[in-house]
């Protein structure tokens, strides 16, 4: 996968699109393109158009075999518009709530994400969890609402539970706290 090059002043997503134009230069008909998450280190609609004319190009100009992982859903329409183009998914069991991947791919487009679940998985705190849901509820509600500002709905704060500790200074002590006052 793709990484920085600090040492040549180059971010992730550059690397991957050097990359990416590589493969798009030098591909034919008979090679075989294996594509992860293009896209994913800039802005989502920017990286969403750029997998799709990618797609695109790979579909019209190469006519190479390609796989494409992605988790941009919109793209799942290009199955409905270009000949040959297939989707397919990891199959997955939904139950009380909670989510088992099966390791099988499967015909058809996912019918929806799964990353909240997965944070959930890999541990991410509770707080943080209901607060992504509260706000990808809030960002699936206004899809296709073309508003530039967007209506973020009130977080519920605990300010006393948890200090956050200044980069810069030494984190307090409580003897001399007592000696400063």
């Amino acid at each position: 996968g793709a990484s920085d090059e600090l040492s040549r002043g180059q971010s992730t997503f550059m690397v991957e699109m050097t990359e990416t134009a590589r493969i798009l230069n030098s591909a034919t008909e008979k090679s075989l393109i294996v594509l992860d998450e293009i896209g994913r280190g800039t802005s989502t609609f920017d990286g969403l158009s750029l997998a799709w004319a990618i797609t695109e190009y790979l579909h019209d100009v190469t006519a190479a075999r390609t796989m494409f992982a992605t988790h941009y859903h919109e793209l799942t329409e290009l199955a409905n518009q270009l000949n040959g183009v297939r989707n397919w998914n990891v199959a997955v069991y939904e139950s009380d709530g909670d989510i088992h991947f099966l390791h099988k791919i499967v015909p058809g487009a996912a019918n929806k994400s799964y990353g909240i679940h997965v944070a959930r998985l890999a541990g991410v705190p509770t707080e943080v969890l209901t607060r992504a849901t509260q706000l990808l509820q809030t960002l699936e509600t206004r899809q296709g609402d073309s508003s530039d500002k967007m209506e973020v709905p009130a977080r519920q704060t605990d300010r006393t539970s948890r200090r956050q500790l200044n980069l810069f200074e030494p984190a307090p002590h409580p003897v001399l706290e007592s000696l400063e006052r």
